[in-house]
């Protein structure tokens, strides 16, 4: 069973580790939500040389973001990181994975991280196709387009449940023992940050399957929403412990599935705003 308690931090807030890998970066909507919840965000760059714990017995989760490398560098801190992954797998913490995150765990799975074939990339908000374990992650509908930025995907691991999929590259979430997720898109994406990207990285908007600037900013207003409200739903249930047996899933690194108890719904929130800030 996955320990539900949240740790604390001075007495009071649970403590989310938060690894981010540039100096400038931040926890956008995720940290922004997770702080409405009460919670204390830890962050840490290892990049830039901040360690990370041990344990995570002072933490209630672990969270990995995005960045501009590959899970298949050889930076000795990023195969530190990848090596540490194992922390909360095996304490039973829960963990979330974004991107070079969820690339990271299936590296720590044994997994491959690739790129495709024909030079492809998911740049924008691209189309998914949740699964029906997907839909019953949490009380609110996975969403079915989602913020996109990256060239590299990863095979599915051993044992882990298939959430979402989609057509350039396969996986595009999954679930891994009792807490562990990882999603290839971007749900910590806000207007801020994506008017920035589509600026710094304007150069990746010639590259194939990725879409022009204007159509990022014009589809934010459209799939946003939706993004939003399924993102403070799903973390609601994953700083407690809960995103999995309290959504009617349940993943085992065997492989093996248990019984399903159907939960009620959860109220949607309200969607986010267009916001001047990252978090």
């Amino acid at each position: 069973m996955v320990d539900s308690s949240a740790h604390k931090s001075n007495g009071s807030a649970p403590r989310v580790l938060i690894i981010l890998h540039q100096e400038h970066s931040t926890p956008g909507r995720v940290g922004r939500v997770l702080k409405n919840h009460g919670a204390e965000l830890d962050i840490r760059r290892p990049s830039l040389g901040d360690p990370l714990p041990m344990t995570l017995s002072d933490h209630a989760g672990a969270i990995i973001f995005g960045g501009p490398m590959s899970a298949n560098d050889e930076h000795d801190w990023l195969k530190a990181e990848i090596d540490r992954i194992g922390v909360p797998l095996k304490e039973k913490k829960p963990f979330l994975g974004l991107c070079l995150g969820a690339q990271m765990l299936a590296r720590h799975m044994g997994e491959r991280v690739y790129m495709h074939p024909d030079g492809k990339v998911e740049i924008g908000y691209h189309p998914i196709i949740p699964t029906a374990d997907g839909h019953r992650l949490c009380g609110c509908s996975f969403p079915e387009r989602v913020y996109q930025w990256h060239k590299e995907g990863f095979d599915l691991p051993r044992g882990a449940t298939l959430l979402a999929k989609g057509d350039v590259f396969e996986v595009q979430a999954i679930c891994v023992g009792e807490s562990a997720f990882g999603f290839q898109f971007h749900p910590e994406v806000t207007y801020a940050m994506m008017c920035r990207w589509t600026v710094r990285g304007h150069d990746r908007m010639t590259l194939p399957g990725a879409f022009p600037r204007h159509q990022h900013l014009r589809d934010w207003f459209s799939y946003d929403p939706a993004v939003a409200r399924w993102v403070d739903c799903f973390l609601t249930d994953w700083i407690a412990g809960k995103a999995v047996a309290g959504a009617s899933l349940h993943c085992e690194i065997s492989g093996k599935r248990q019984r399903r108890v159907d939960a009620p719904p959860l109220l949607s929130a309200k969607a986010d705003a267009v916001q001047g800030a990252d978090a």
